[in-house]
Parts: C-alpha cells; structure tokens; sequence
C-alpha cells in the first residue's frame, strides 16, 4: 500500500481531501481506511471507492458514508472504471462548510477532487 497523491478541493468553504493508495488487497484497503477514520475523527464524511484485481475478477467497492444516496462514493467508483484503474484505492475527506451543495454540487466535488488527485498521481 502506497500514497500516490493527494488534493484538496474547497467548495463553497467545504474541504474535500482526496487520497490515491495503491493497494494490493482487501486487507490493504481496511488498514488505509481505519487509519484515516483515526486521523480525521473529526470530519464529517470519509467516502472511499476501490477496484482489485484478484484471480482475474475485478472487485469494487464504495461508501457514500452519510452523503445522499448515489453523490459520493459512485461517482469516484465510476472514475476509477471509466480510466480503467485496478488496485486503486480513492478516499476523501469532507468537511462541512455550512452550505449545503446539493446533489449535483457533491457529486461535482467528490469527482473533480479525485480526477485531479489520480491526474496528479500520473496515473
């Protein structure tokens, strides 16, 4: 498991920091997650989305963790598969700036968060 980037995107004085992790396993992926759940106790959603590759068969995941249905963890999960990215784990923390953003606004912000921390991974 690896860091290969971060960003930081702040939207209407919401903060969303988005993580690329190379990661080999589900185990990889658990131990990245409680780590981060550790250091941002304070944030009000963590969303994440992974894809492995094991035995051939590609394995996905994702949270929208609180966030309406649909606006955070499947926009990133559909990022990773529109660039074909396995072994891929993208995390992002938000925090609450006091405006609601809407469903359109979170789905904007979860995805350009971590298209802009997979385009700064070089991936």
């Amino acid at each position: 498991m690896q860091e290969l980037n971060t960003y930081v995107l702040t939207e209407k004085k919401s903060k969303f920091i988005a993580y690329i992790y190379a990661v080999n396993s589900e185990n990889e992926v658990q131990e990245i997650l409680a780590s981060t759940k550790k250091e941002y106790k304070d944030a009000k959603h963590i969303v994440y989305a992974y894809r492995l590759l094991e035995n051939g068969q590609i394995k996905a995941k994702y949270t929208d963790n609180k966030e309406p249905q649909g606006t955070a963890g499947r926009p990133i999960l559909y990022l990773l598969e529109q660039k074909n990215l396995t072994n891929i784990l993208a995390i992002v923390v938000r925090y609450f700036g006091g405006t609601l953003l809407g469903k359109g606004g979170l789905v904007r912000a979860y995805s350009n968060s971590v298209k802009n921390a997979i385009e700064g991974a070089n991936l």
